[in-house]
């Protein structure tokens, strides 16, 4: 599976191909601007000379920080090309969280967008004494700036350039010497109990998962990628570094995060790609939106829409499909479902992906039914991002998809998913005790708990710490509950509790743009967001949802109870990841006094 011995080796080939094709475009001043791979080559390699010419060295660090920008990857390039590692880290990091990571990765330089990322950096450069120089891709507001430590990204291009005169072959002797085995990327996992850990993947380790992923869902040259997730998660590394330098799919950046959805509309990308909070978006903005629609409409969509579901269930659950059923699922999709498709620029997808975190089978389903063909991959970033996936239109709803080839998957006698691949991480930077309990004789314990059915097909049942034993003792996926209830368009998240309780409860956070939508709609009167989560109108919506859900539901994996939190959930307070993940522990901890009101303790 490695047909090359390093990623910036795969990178120059495609460059070698590919060279005055597009290979990156980037919204700016309301035009895309086109960058080839001339040019994309041209600035990794000028990154790479500028670094090597203050001293940096095979197997050194070099963390980047910022939203999605041309720059992010041609630093990334930069690092490996110079026989470096790169150490992403999240935008919304506090300035604490981004010492930890420079600190711990003992990272030489410091790659940031702009002067709010700047700003983190100076807060903590005196307590990160092996951190060199802070190189900054946007100077708006910054040009007046004069410190020692600290210079443009063109200033370092500059360097770049010069140097390479002195040490023309130095580039590629750099590049030769890399090995598969040697570190490419660290990928601080989120994580939601602990500090972040620090996952080593190799160039191997990148260049498998480049091909496996190709080999069971084709990319190709002509595919176009819209780049908005953080790429320092291996989830958008996957396309907008892997998919794009392994097929030489392109890729568009988004002008920022306040403008995904009009950006999406404007490329309309060939292949797509979200975290389920993202789809679970899409479906209830089409909800509430068709909601409000006039008569006519509303009438067309839901006809449209039962035939779709009815033709996806028959699909997913690989079943045949009557001729008549097939024949009115062509008339809605040419009546209805291609304009809404549009709408959303989803009318160009040949495959779409969700990942990251599970999603509801439901919202699965119903993309399927307007003729979006998603499917679910899981894996996690100590596997390289995807351990399994569906292939094609061989898709079953509750499953996550079968092993990528040359991945092997056992599970263990209390249900953990063992995994084998030539993507499983070298383990945690610094960190032997982790990667002991994580990595066992070659298997990567993945912390979660599912089945193989006689297909191969896996299904997720939970995260092995997250399972519930009720009171009777009684074992309790939450996950699959809380999917339940956030097909909900007034839910945002749902966390479920009970554990040696005698019922279960959950604490709900409302989709405040939908509940608000519903407030002013039903002249129901709020002045902030937890007057509106203690309305008792938007109480007895949320309590109809729940009994929505709890009809599907066995009756000891019913909720019995809920409570709306008055907040919203931030990472800032600990409470979720950077990936939306809920952090149990925190919330547990965070709102004891309002779980402990729903089993007879003092109301919070």
């Amino acid at each position: 599976m490695t047909d090359f011995t390093s990623v910036p080796r795969m990178f120059l080939k495609t460059v070698a191909d590919r060279g005055p094709q597009v290979a990156l475009r980037k919204k700016e001043y309301g035009l895309w601007r086109d960058i080839t791979w001339n040019e994309y080559r041209d600035h990794a390699r000028w990154v790479a000379y500028g670094l090597m010419s203050m001293g940096f060295e095979p197997g050194e660090k070099a963390s980047v920080i910022g939203e999605n920008a041309p720059q992010w990857v041609m630093a990334d390039l930069g690092v490996m090309c110079s026989g470096g590692v790169t150490v992403g880290i999240y935008s919304t990091n506090a300035a604490a969280q981004c010492e930890y990571v420079v600190s711990h990765s003992e990272s030489r330089f410091y790659f940031a967008e702009n002067e709010e990322q700047l700003d983190k950096a100076l807060a903590f450069r005196d307590r990160t004494p092996l951190l060199k120089k802070i190189i900054i891709w946007d100077m708006k507001g910054l040009h007046n700036f004069q410190d020692p430590m600290v210079i443009s990204f063109e200033q370092l291009l500059d360097l770049g350039r010069e140097f390479e005169k002195t040490e023309p072959s130095l580039f590629d002797r750099r590049i030769d010497a890399i090995s598969p085995d040697d570190l490419a990327v660290l990928i601080y996992t989120s994580g939601t109990t602990g500090p972040p850990k620090g996952a080593m993947l190799t160039h191997m380790n990148l260049l498998y998962m480049s091909r496996a992923m190709g080999d069971v869902n084709p990319v190709a040259a002509g595919d176009e990628l819209l780049s908005f997730l953080p790429l320092c998660h291996i989830f958008e590394q996957l396309f907008t570094v892997l998919a794009n330098i392994r097929y030489g799919a392109m890729v568009n950046f988004i002008e920022n995060t306040d403008t995904v959805m009009d950006n999406m509309r404007e490329v309309s990308p060939t292949v797509g790609y979200a975290v389920p909070r993202i789809w679970e978006k899409y479906y209830s903005s089409v909800m509430i939106r068709m909601s409000e629609a006039n008569w006519f409409k509303k009438i067309c969509f839901h006809l449209a829409l039962k035939v779709g579901m009815a033709h996806a269930r028959k699909k997913l659950g690989n079943q045949p499909v009557s001729a008549g059923l097939a024949l009115g699922f062509r008339l809605a999709h040419f009546l209805v479902f291609r304009w809404l498709k549009k709408r959303l620029g989803f009318d160009r997808f040949r495959v779409a992906f969700s990942g990251a975190a599970p999603i509801s089978p439901d919202i699965l389903v119903f993309f399927h039914a307007i003729g979006v063909p998603l499917r679910e991959g899981y894996g996690q970033t100590e596997g390289t991002g995807v351990t399994t996936t569906s292939a094609g239109d061989d898709i079953r709803i509750g499953t996550v998809g079968r092993p990528l080839p040359g991945c092997e998957i056992r599970i263990a006698e209390d249900g953990e998913i063992l995994v084998k691949s030539p993507g499983v991480f070298k383990g945690y930077y610094r960190n032997p005790e982790a990667t002991t309990e994580t990595l066992v004789d070659g298997w990567l314990h993945s912390g979660d708990v599912g089945t193989l059915d006689s297909e191969g097909f896996l299904k997720i049942t939970d995260r092995k710490k997250d399972l519930i034993i009720t009171a009777g003792g009684k074992n309790i996926a939450p996950q699959y509950i809380e999917n339940q209830i956030k097909f909900s368009p007034y839910v945002n998240d749902a966390v479920v509790v009970g554990d040696r309780r005698k019922f279960l409860a959950a604490l709900i956070v409302i989709d405040e743009e939908n509940v608000v939508k519903f407030a002013q709609d039903h002249k129901i009167p709020f002045t902030t967001y937890e007057s509106l989560t203690r309305a008792p109108e938007i109480i007895e919506l949320i309590q109809g949802e729940m009994e929505k859900v709890n009809k599907n539901l066995s009756r000891v994996e019913q909720v019995k109870k809920f409570r709306i939190l008055p907040k919203k959930l931030y990472e800032e307070d600990g409470e979720v990841t950077p990936t939306m993940k809920v952090k149990r522990k925190s919330i547990n901890t965070g709102f004891k006094d309002l779980i402990e009101s729903m089993y007879g303790g003092a109301a919070a």
